[in-house]
């Protein structure tokens, strides 16, 4: 019995003495990986280096072939599955071997013990063996044969700062390790050991002698077929060590840093559109950089799942002489006129507007401010569609201030304008003109919902990401008409000579230009892709020939056609929502008696505006249409009823001031005594209650001027209720200020006015 307590004390001792080593000397695994970027099918895009300047890059189990699995272990380890880490008959072998030589020609180390070795590097002896032995067994309690199979795959070292089997074959093949062919698995399984004679690129000829040398091993071991074997020994070898590849480097980058726990990160990008996205955007840079203008980016995002498909930061991301590490997708700059869309489609939403209504685009003064068209004319009565497909600027700031622009301005912050959102108290009417700052992430964003019937959602970038769509921008019945119009091809900013004109595909698309020409933009969008477009110089550099319609859109149209040919042919339905109905081709507005031309226009049921038209008016006239009567003194008889037009002030100083042609309305009966209350002249210049600063030395003139209704012939000014001067409806007129505040009167010849103050201050400069 006692033999038998010893006995067992003997065979327990070892596991007790481990167990106990084990608990005071943990294994400890804490190599770092070299971060990589895959696209949406798993091609390697993009690796970095470890923070010891490595390249260790991981290896997946199920990118271990059996014949990678087969070679290694072959040359290696033949009993790898079948000993407990360490191998007794390799270790007796190696001792008798090294006493009887003299020197160590064998260290009888399995791929476990050689694990353990580079995970802790340690001189060579015998107490560093018997070390590295306990590490081993202490791997083969804590993981799978597999898993110990795999970490020697990711270790295993190649010369230099390359470690792994994937790195190896990255930088000197090009390929995954599941895509090596045998010679060039059995060159990487044969490396390792002689990393310093048999290095790849220098010795390439050697290399092959010592490859085919264990190819033939194999063959007479039976481990691979005739012909497989054959063709790997007649396989040339021309291995060179390359860099890691480079591809869609602006997103890895930014993946890598959004995602720095994790080392195989698969993104959402299609190679394939990649390609041709970065191919066409490099090479149009190059046929305009003698203009000075040399950067551009591009995002392609599809629709159904809002993954990025490609992903072009700059024109060539390792050229320092234009900044072409910055990420121009995510740079904010001046949208220009690329918010104008989301405008008017919120404007519809409200009822304000339909497509075909008339707005006048003519010089109007907003509390001081006074936009201009980009061409610097007016084009008088257009229609929302005219007005949005061409671009005008008055129209829009118009449809804002209706809107109101801190209305314009939350809504741009909920969609997800960030710097917009931190600029929202000082942000005003020039907003929708491009006085704000976005980015081309942004403006996809906002496009990519266009797309999608009005649904918003973030842009996904990972291979896993699904579609989540958040918001509701738009009602889809606006966002239909908004596309319908950015689809029209009758708008200046179709690109002057489009040479393949008859390849145009179907997309919905607007550009935008900022101040200084600075920035040019064009998003388009079919029913698959949205693509956004910037092009311009990082360094803010503005150049004359820079336009969204004249640089931006040929690249949007050119890169459209490169990645997508079929997707035009299946375009947006008509949401059920939306009907069409008969209106005013003068007003845009349900016709009344007096309309005599009709149009169709779309519109929303119970939203849209139903106010009848009011682009004619019937006044009583005398039988010569010599003067006009109201009803205080309308004449017995004497007189006719007729129709004339009905126009804005802002319009008729339009046509005055443009001296244009127009039926006016006659004066009214001289002897009339009632007073007008409605229609009294709009002060437009100066601006009420602002403060104008002086030099005490300085005569300045501050000039007036108003806008009348159209049956005013005069107007007499006030100021600080003692007249000032007469003057006809449209003329301007001028009067030198006192110091202080100061109170401007102007009344029309119907005894109809309107009142402004103003401070002026006398200051020394």
């Amino acid at each position: 019995m006692r033999n038998r307590y010893k006995l067992i004390t003997l065979i327990s001792l070892p596991f007790v003495a481990f167990f106990v080593l084990n608990t005071l000397f943990p294994l400890k695994i804490d190599k770092e990986y070299s971060p990589i970027i895959l696209s949406q099918k798993d091609e390697f895009m993009h690796s970095y280096l470890t923070a010891d300047d490595k390249w260790r890059m991981y290896t997946t189990l199920e990118e271990i072939t059996p014949t990678l699995k087969q070679a290694i272990l072959f040359k290696e380890d033949r009993f790898f599955y079948y000993h407990p880490g360490i191998n007794p008959i390799s270790i007796f072998r190696a001792l008798i071997y090294n006493v009887f030589t003299g020197r160590r020609t064998s260290g009888a180390s399995t791929i476990t013990m050689q694990v353990a070795r580079m995970l802790a590097p340690k001189e060579r002896t015998y107490g560093n063996k018997v070390v590295e032995m306990f590490r081993a067994l202490q791997l083969e309690w804590q993981f799978s044969k597999d898993e110990i199979f795999q970490l020697y795959l990711n270790l295993v070292p190649y010369g230099g700062n390359i470690e792994g089997v994937k790195s190896a074959a990255v930088l000197y093949f090009n390929k995954m390790p599941d895509h090596l062919s045998l010679a060039e698995t059995t060159t990487l399984a044969i490396i390792p050991n002689r990393p310093n004679s048999l290095r790849l690129g220098r010795y390439n000829g050697f290399v092959q002698q010592e490859r085919n040398k264990w190819l033939e091993r194999f063959r007479v071991a039976g481990l691979f077929n005739e012909e497989a074997i054959n063709d790997a020994i007649n396989e040339p070898l021309s291995a060179m060590r390359t860099g890691s590849p480079q591809k869609a480097p602006h997103l890895s980058l930014r993946l890598k840093n959004q995602f720095p726990s994790q080392i195989l990160i698969r993104s959402s990008v299609d190679m394939n559109i990649q390609t041709k996205t970065q191919a066409v955007l490099q090479q149009y840079i190059r046929q305009i950089y003698h203009r000075q203008i040399k950067n551009a980016v591009a995002l392609v995002v599809d629709n159904a799942t809002l993954q990025v498909k490609a992903y072009v930061g700059s024109a060539d991301y390792h050229n320092p002489e234009d900044a072409g590490q910055v990420d121009g997708i995510r740079a904010i700059r001046s949208p220009g006129s690329t918010l104008k869309p989301f405008l008017y489609g919120l404007a519809i939403d409200q009822g304000l507007i339909t497509p075909k209504t008339k707005i006048a685009d003519v010089p109007v003064n907003f509390r001081g401010y006074q936009p201009q068209n980009y061409e610097e004319k007016f084009n008088g009565q257009v229609t929302i569609e005219y007005a949005l497909a061409h671009s005008l600027n008055i129209p829009a700031v118009k449809v804002l201030d209706q809107i109101q622009p801190y209305v314009f301005i939350q809504e741009l912050s909920k969609a997800g304008f960030a710097q917009i959102e931190k600029d929202k108290g000082h942000l005003g009417l020039s907003t929708v003109l491009g006085g704000c700052g976005v980015s081309l992430e942004e403006l996809t964003v906002l496009y990519s919902a266009f797309a999608n019937g009005g649904k918003k959602g973030k842009l996904n970038f990972l291979k896993t990401d699904t579609a989540s769509f958040t918001q509701n921008i738009l009602t889809k019945e606006a966002n239909y008409m908004i596309a319908e119009v950015l689809t029209s091809v009758v708008r200046p900013d179709l690109p002057a000579h489009w040479q393949e004109a008859q390849n145009l595909p179907k997309v919905a698309w607007k550009t935008g230009t900022s101040y200084g020409r600075r920035d040019a933009w064009s998003i388009g969008f079919n029913k698959k892709y949205t693509v956004g477009v910037w092009v311009g110089n990082f360094s803010g550099h503005g150049v004359q020939e820079l336009t969204g319609a004249g640089v931006a859109a040929p690249l949007l149209f050119k890169i459209f056609n490169a990645v997508d040919q079929e997707s035009s042919k299946d375009w947006f339905a008509m949401p059920k929502g939306v009907n069409f109905r008969y209106v005013c081709s003068e007003s845009g507005l349900t016709q009344s008696d007096f309309c005599n031309q009709e149009i169709i226009d779309y519109y929303i049921p119970g939203v849209s505006d139903y106010r009848n038209c009011l682009h004619s008016k019937f006044i009583y006239v005398s039988a010569d249409s010599s003067k006009s009567y109201c009803q205080t003194c309308l004449p017995e008889n004497g007189y006719v009823k007729a129709l004339y037009p009905n126009y804005a002030a802002d319009l008729l100083d339009y046509f005055e001031t443009e001296k244009i042609n127009y039926v006016k309305i006659p004066s009214h009966d001289e002897t009339c005594e009632r007073v007008f209350v409605e229609g009294a002249p709009k002060i437009t210049s100066p601006v009420n209650r602002l403060e104008y600063l002086v030099d005490k030395t300085d005569s300045l003139q501050i000039m007036l001027s108003c806008q009348a209704a159209n049956n005013v012939d005069r107007v007499f000014w006030y100021i600080n209720d003692r007249f000032h001067e007469s003057a006809s409806a449209n003329e301007n007129i001028y009067f030198t200020p006192k110091e202080g505040e100061i109170k401007i009167s102007c009344a029309d010849d119907k005894g109809r006015h309107s009142d402004i103050k103003i401070d002026v201050k006398r200051i020394s400069f």
